[in-house]
């Protein structure tokens, strides 16, 4: 059976549940589950978890990722982007001056107010559900992180005023990003495009194309290993079977002399045992993925 993770390069129009249900088919796996949620509109990098490595999907989001987006001055919408109901438009005479200046205000740790058309659920509700039905609730900021974000030099897709690149700490909504900027410029804005470039350690080079992989006669090839998801962090290899023996009954390890840390760990046979936690030299088990 297909295990593995895949990086899609979404189309527009699709939702990330739509990519998941037609690669179920494809590689006749029931357990295919996704990470870091894209919106319909939205392209860019979708990691997929298939077979037992949806045993991994739940670190997904845990990544930071970065976008390219383009922002609309003027307009201001009930999704805060461009598929939304128009509520308000001004208008927008922004330089790139000041443009640049304002998004100063937006790097490092920032509090964002997630968007009612969000799926963040309040008292067991999803908020687009409310959303839809025309209710607003109140919702808490949250805090995130605005790694980076820069004006390119590239003129926009569609219809926009600005192209963004954004590196961001998981949780950001770019949508939200580009509504807050625009109520600090004074003009409103909405998000009028937004393409995921990079993933964790993954970028578009490790992407394939939905349509691409959907025309494959084997599709499985594609599919990285799990512990590729863990290349950030330094790799240990167990010194004995009864090592081993221990880390596959979820029992902690003694390796005297490693440093506090993250760890990927690995059989004597080279396998991807799990990723464990060491303190004070003994490693204890985060997740288990032999079989994965």
């Amino acid at each position: 059976m297909p295990n593995g993770i895949l990086i899609i390069d979404k189309p527009a129009g699709w939702t990330s549940m739509d990519v998941c249900a037609r690669l179920r088919g494809v590689f006749h796996e029931k357990r295919v589950g996704h990470g870091g949620t894209l919106d319909p509109m939205a392209t860019g990098l979708l990691p997929v978890f298939v077979g037992q490595a949806t045993r991994a999907v739940e670190f997904a989001d845990k990544f930071d990722k970065q976008y390219i987006a383009e922002i609309k001055l003027g307009v201001v919408t009930n999704t805060q982007d461009a598929t939304g109901e128009v509520l308000e438009t001004r208008q927008a005479r922004v330089s790139r001056e000041q443009m640049e200046a304002a998004l100063e205000r937006f790097r490092g740790d920032i509090l964002q107010v997630p968007p009612m058309y969000s799926a963040i659920k309040i008292k067991g509700k999803k908020l687009y559900e409310l959303a839809r039905k025309g209710q607003e609730v109140e919702r808490r900021p949250r805090p995130v992180t605005i790694y980076g974000l820069e004006v390119l030099d590239q003129k926009p897709w569609k219809d926009a005023d600005y192209m963004l690149w954004v590196h961001c700490s998981k949780g950001t909504y770019i949508r939200t990003l580009c509504h807050d900027i625009g109520q600090y410029l004074g003009c409103g804005a909405c998000m009028a495009d937004l393409r995921r470039s990079a993933w964790g350690s993954f970028d578009g080079e490790d992407a394939w194309p939905l349509e691409r992989v959907l025309e494959m006669e084997h599709p499985e090839e594609l599919l990285m290993p799990v512990d590729s998801l863990f290349a950030q962090h330094p790799a240990v290899t167990v010194r004995s079977p009864g090592q081993e023996k221990r880390v596959r009954c979820g029992n902690p390890i003694t390796l005297p002399g490693t440093a506090d840390g993250t760890y990927r760990v690995y059989g004597q046979d080279g396998a991807f045992l799990c990723l464990s936690r060491a303190k004070d030299g003994e490693l204890t088990s985060i997740k288990n993925f032999f079989g994965a």
